[in-house]
């Protein structure tokens, strides 16, 4: 049960992120400080709650990429300045659907 409440989180944060950028290119998003900081945050947070997934549970779905959702919120949070705006935007454009997807899967098993 945990486990699925950190997972619907995580769908909340990236369907906040789509949300934001629905109808916007990489233009329009570097363009728009706010857009950005608030996408790079809530990405940081979908990191962060990498870490309260129990350990076990991680290693038993290695089909999705923790650890590297968690090393993006581990450069965020520690390296912000030096942030790629175009990873960030491929992250968004390209890897938070699939993402999304893998997790609604793991939810509804």
């Amino acid at each position: 049960m945990k486990n699925e409440m950190i997972l619907r989180k995580m769908i909340g944060y990236i369907d906040t992120i789509l949300l934001y950028t629905k109808d916007v290119n990489y233009e329009g998003f570097i363009e728009n400080k706010m857009m950005v900081e608030a996408c790079v945050f809530n990405l940081s947070q979908i990191g962060e709650l990498v870490n309260k997934l129990e350990q076990n549970y991680v290693l038993a779905n290695p089909g999705i990429p923790w650890f590297k959702i968690r090393g993006l919120r581990n450069r965020i949070v520690h390296d912000y300045e030096g942030v790629n705006l175009k990873l960030i935007w491929q992250i968004i454009s390209k890897d938070l659907r699939i993402l999304r997807k893998q997790l609604q899967g793991l939810i509804n098993g």
